[in-house]
This record gives structure tokens, C-alpha cells and sequence, in this order.
């Protein structure tokens, strides 16, 4: 995760907002040291909450029929 964040960087000039469940990668102290050494803010779904996703999920699962198979 730490590689893909930081190839990211490497494509935008100034990301100001990264948006993620609440996954142990994500969560975790190096990642989100990379986040504030980049000065990105970090914004994360709320726990338990299996609904915050659903939307971006449906999509991608759409795209992913649509596109891919």
C-alpha cells in the first residue's frame, strides 16, 4: 500500500485528501505518517458502518462486469 500511495505522489501535484475504510493498511503508523509527511488529509468511513462504501462499491462492481469480464 505504501509503494501505491507513494507512485501516486509522483503523479499529482498536491493531493489534500485521502479517503479509506478502516483497514489495518491504512491504518497502520507508517501509512499514515506518509499521509501527514505530505501534508494529505486522511478521512476514513465510520466504524462498523458497512453502508459508507456502497455506493463506490456498486460501482466498481459494475465497472468491473462491464469492463472486465
Amino acid at each position: 500500500m505504501l509503494d501505491a500511495m507513494t507512485m501516486a505522489l509522483g503523479q499529482r501535484d498536491k493531493p489534500v485528501l485521502h479517503h479509506s475504510d478502516r483497514g489495518a493498511q491504512y491504518t497502520s503508523d507508517d501509512f499514515r505518517d506518509l499521509l501527514h509527511k505530505h501534508g494529505i488529509k486522511c478521512s476514513m468511513s465510520a466504524r462498523g458502518s458497512c453502508y459508507d462504501n456502497a455506493p463506490v462499491e456498486s460501482f466498481f462492481s459494475l465497472l468491473k462486469r462491464e469492463r472486465i469480464r
